[in-house]
């Protein structure tokens, strides 16, 4: 990953963090790690726990970003969500997974596409 697409990831990472906030979300954690994946940020959506993978581009070279959430990366998620749910002893609690794709362009508000339960 180079520099450059680290920085855009940070940054859709902290704006995905604003709109969740503005939207009543109250953040738990972010870039919790297991293994060699990462969510994140993991937030509470009323009484649902969510998981949130945010994918961010400065243009669409390779695509929106929602199409880098491959079958692959989902397993992940999965993957992570679950140890995340042993690691912290949490019962009887609803989860979710949410994408939120940002697109961030030149001279114009980035466009955001919050997609809730998104596999």
């Amino acid at each position: 990953m180079t520099v450059a697409s680290k920085r855009t990831g940070n940054t859709g990472e902290d704006l995905a963090v604003d709109i969740l906030i503005k939207k009543g979300y109250q953040i738990i954690e972010r870039n919790y790690r297991f293994g060699k994946g990462e969510i994140d940020i993991i937030a509470k959506d009323g009484e649902v726990l969510v998981f949130v993978e945010v994918k961010a581009r400065k243009n669409l070279e390779y695509g929106p970003p929602e199409l880098a959430i491959t079958k692959a990366k989902q397993r992940q998620i999965k993957k992570i969500s679950d140890a995340y749910i042993y690691e912290k002893e949490i019962n009887d609690t609803n989860c979710r997974i949410d994408l939120i794709a940002i697109l961030f362009r030149e001279k114009e508000k980035p466009l955001i596409n919050h997609i809730l339960n998104a596999f």
